[in-house]
């Protein structure tokens, strides 16, 4: 994730077999949090890309990560939504939030580690908690992997992401706003 890693001087990445390697930060992309990092080693494992578009609201799903400094640590639970607005970029104007929800337990240290579905595909990156204590109280949040893959594929191809924009600003209509614009509904966005 871009904001494990954007004030680093120096990455290094752990394996699981304890191997530590200087990553290369090849790029960021802080408008959905994404970084892309290389190391220098053969014959790694690696996992298959999933489809999260075809995900499923109920489905399982394992967040692997090393949180609160605890090594590969594996948690279970379900997608409860996904397309999930979280507001936690709020410092990027043309933030992407568009996240997977599950209640597999994610804490401070899960970023950038995997969310796989129950066939060990990687469907989603492990971004963000909704927490008032900073740590896990039910929902942990990941970037689906097919908008991760086209940041990634931008960031190594170009050194950026390339986003097309048509000048439209959309938020939705709440009760405030229905009633300040005299708007005979709630639904649809503005």
């Amino acid at each position: 994730n871009n904001h494990v890693v954007e004030s680093a001087d120096k990455i290094q990445v752990l394996l699981n077999d304890n191997r530590e390697f200087v990553a290369t930060l090849i790029g960021t992309d802080p408008t959905t949090d994404l970084a892309v990092l290389k190391i220098e080693a053969v014959s790694l494992p690696y996992l298959e890309f999933g489809n999260s578009d075809s995900s499923l609201i109920g489905e399982w799903v394992l967040a692997v990560g090393n949180p609160l400094r605890l090594q590969s640590t594996v948690t279970a639970g379900i997608i409860s939504a996904k397309a999930r607005n979280i507001n936690i970029l709020n410092n990027q104007q043309y933030r992407i939030e568009s996240f997977i929800q599950t209640d597999a337990a994610v804490n401070p240290g899960n970023s950038g580690g995997a969310l796989v579905n129950m066939t060990g595909e990687l469907i989603g990156i492990n971004t963000a908690i909704a927490s008032r204590t900073g740590s896990f109280i039910g929902y942990g949040f990941a970037v689906p992997i097919n908008l991760a893959k086209n940041v990634a594929e931008d960031i190594i191809e170009d050194g950026k992401v390339d986003r097309g924009y048509i000048g439209v600003s959309i938020q939705n209509i709440d009760d405030k706003l229905a009633k300040g614009l005299k708007l005979p509904s709630r639904q649809g966005v503005l």
